[in-house]
C-alpha cells in the first residue's frame, strides 16, 4: 500500500534539509512520463473491486501522513493520468508543486520533502481484470428440479462482513445458489460476485463440479447495483 514518509536526501540526491529540518524538493525533478505501468493482480479482479481497493486507498492513507492538499492534487492527477488526459495531470502536480523524481506518480514529494507513495492499481487497471456479467447473460441457465441431487450446507464469507451457512444442492449451479442467498438474505443475484480460493464462479458452474471441500468458504463480495437514471421530464 502507497503512503507517505517524511524524508531528506543529501546534495547528490533530489532532496535536501533546511536548518529548521524542513525537507526541500531540490532538482531531479521530471516530467510525468505518458507510459503506464502494467501489473497483474493476485486475482481477477472486477472493476467494482478495484473502486472499492482505491477508495479504501485514498480514505485511509491521507489519514495518517502528509499534507491533504497534496493527497488531493495526487488524487486528482491519478484521475487524469488513467484516463489519458497527460496534460491536465502534469498541471495538477505543477499546480501544487509535486516533484517527481522519477517520472511517476508512484514516487513524488511536496515542496517540503515529504515522500508520497501511489499503489500502481490507484493509476491503471490491472491486465487480468474480468468483466462484471449482466443479468441477461444468465437468462439462458435452465431451471432444476426442486429435488434433484443431495442437499448440503456450504459456507459463505460476505465482504459486508458477515458469514453464513446456505442450504444448497449439489446440481445448484452458482446462479442458483446466488438466488438462495438472495431468498435469506435478500442480496439481488446481479450484486453478487463468487469467489473460491481467488477463482471467480461463473454463474453456469455447478457446485458437484467445483469439488469445494467440506467446510471451506466460498467469498461472495457484494456490490452495490447501479440505480437507474431517473427520466427527466420535460
Amino acid at each position: 500500500m502507497g503512503g507517505c514518509v517524511g524524508t531528506h536526501h543529501d546534495s547528490s540526491g533530489s532532496l535536501n534539509e533546511n536548518s529548521d529540518g524542513t525537507g526541500v524538493a531540490l532538482g531531479r525533478n521530471q516530467p510525468l512520463k505518458k507510459d503506464k505501468p502494467k501489473w497483474k493482480s493476485d486475482y481477477p479482479m472486477t472493476d467494482g473491486q478495484l473502486r472499492s481497493k482505491r477508495d479504501e486507498f485514498w480514505d485511509t492513507a491521507p489519514a495518517f501522513e502528509g499534507r491533504k492538499e497534496i493527497w488531493d492534487a495526487l488524487k486528482a492527477a491519478a484521475h487524469a493520468f488513467e484516463n489519458n488526459d497527460h496534460e491536465l495531470a502534469q498541471a495538477i502536480i505543477d499546480g501544487a508543486s509535486i516533484t517527481l523524481p522519477h517520472g511517476a506518480l508512484t514516487e513524488c514529494y511536496d515542496e517540503l520533502g515529504n515522500r508520497y507513495q501511489l499503489p500502481v492499481y490507484c493509476l491503471v487497471p490491472p491486465i487480468n481484470m474480468i468483466e462484471e456479467k449482466s443479468d441477461t447473460e444468465t437468462l439462458d441457465i435452465p431451471e432444476q428440479p426442486p429435488n434433484s441431487g443431495h442437499e448440503c450446507q456450504l459456507r459463505l464469507r460476505l465482504s459486508t462482513g458477515k458469514d453464513l451457512r446456505l442450504m444448497v444442492r449439489s446440481t445448484d449451479t452458482v446462479y442458483h445458489m446466488k438466488r438462495r442467498l438472495h431468498t435469506t438474505e435478500g442480496v439481488e443475484p446481479a450484486s453478487q460476485r463468487w469467489f473460491f480460493s481467488g477463482r471467480p464462479l461463473t454463474d453456469k458452474m455447478r457446485l458437484e463440479e467445483l469439488k469445494i471441500p467440506k467446510d471451506f468458504v466460498v467469498q461472495v463480495i457484494v456490490s452495490q447495483p447501479v440505480p437507474n437514471p431517473t427520466p427527466v421530464e420535460n
